[in-house]
């Protein structure tokens, strides 16, 4: 750094800085590698060359789970994107955002940032494409409707190409659009020690397991006004106790739209009428305007 101050132009500087900030990343350095960061950035120009820091930066956020320092850094780099910049840039960042939205549990959001860049992946100093298509996967199920994961999931051709290469993957995703729900169960029991040992989903794992079999059971009681438990238990290749301790707890949890009938052995599906709770939003939206206007009426009659 001091032969490239003395003999050197500004370039080389900021060359032998950057050089020295990959240095500490390298080693596990954090603080000096975010105060070089810093340091480099005041001697860079290009819009591009300061993104390339804020995405050394969120390395380093994610390598130590540190979220604030990930969505001060994502926020700095959409800022910057304001000023110029490349769409392979841009689409890197869709990766980034979308793991620190998978990370804080926002999976609805990383969906369609996963789903935005899976044809423009480059962020392989993050993780390799068939992890990527692992967590594009397994957003997909909790977040897209029936119909947006067959257009977007289980017909894109860059999903098809590695799909199999991951352990459970296909049958995971085509036995829930497939309706196949033995086979369902038993590739998620495949998938389970490999969510819990990921760093970003482990601890989501409780909360993940929870909400794909919510999706599973109301894909399940979606073709029937009423089933029987014995039914439901063997489609699932389960006991029926096992079905009615399940069902009873996503019940009482609101997440189900149904009832046990432990005496007759059945399930009575009573879904939320959609017009119905329209009307009922729209009239007592409509109270809440009226009591607005009349108060608004006092004031200006005084």
């Amino acid at each position: 750094i001091a032969d490239a101050e003395e003999n050197l132009g500004e370039s080389e500087v900021r060359e032998a800085h950057l050089a020295k900030s990959l240095y500490y990343i390298r080693i596990g350095d954090k603080e000096k590698a975010l105060e070089q960061l810093k340091l480099t950035e005041t001697k860079t120009v290009a819009v591009g060359q300061k993104m390339d820091l804020v995405f050394y930066t969120l390395q380093i956020g994610f390598f130590y789970m540190d979220f604030d320092l990930i969505s001060k850094s994502i926020d700095k780099a959409k800022n910057l994107f304001e000023e110029g910049g490349d769409w392979e840039r841009k689409n890197r960042l869709k990766v980034y955002e979308g793991l620190y939205c998978m990370a804080t549990r926002n999976f609805k959001k990383a969906t369609d940032l996963f789903l935005g860049s899976i044809s423009t992946f480059t962020t392989y100093e993050l993780f390799p494409y068939e992890t990527f298509i692992f967590y594009t996967v397994l957003t997909s199920i909790i977040s897209l409707d029936r119909v947006s994961l067959k257009q977007k999931v289980v017909d894109a051709p860059e999903i098809l190409t590695v799909i199999r290469k991951i352990p459970n993957l296909s049958e995971f995703l085509n036995s829930l659009y497939d309706c196949q729900y033995k086979s369902f169960f038993l590739a998620f029991a495949g998938l389970t020690e490999q969510i819990k040992l990921d760093r970003y989903l482990h601890t989501h794992f409780r909360f993940y397991m929870r909400e794909v079999r919510t999706v599973v059971y109301s894909q399940f009681l979606e073709s029937y006004k009423s089933v029987t438990i014995e039914a439901m238990a063997k489609a699932f290749g389960v006991t029926v106790e096992f079905i009615d301790l399940e069902l009873s707890r996503f019940i009482a949890a609101g997440k189900l739209h149904c009832k046990i009938d432990k005496v007759a052995g059945v399930l009575e599906t009573n879904r939320p009428d959609a017009k119905n709770a329209l009307y009922q939003a729209t009239i007592k939206q409509g109270d809440f305007l009226l009591n607005r206007i009349q108060k608004l009426s006092r004031v200006i009659d005084l």
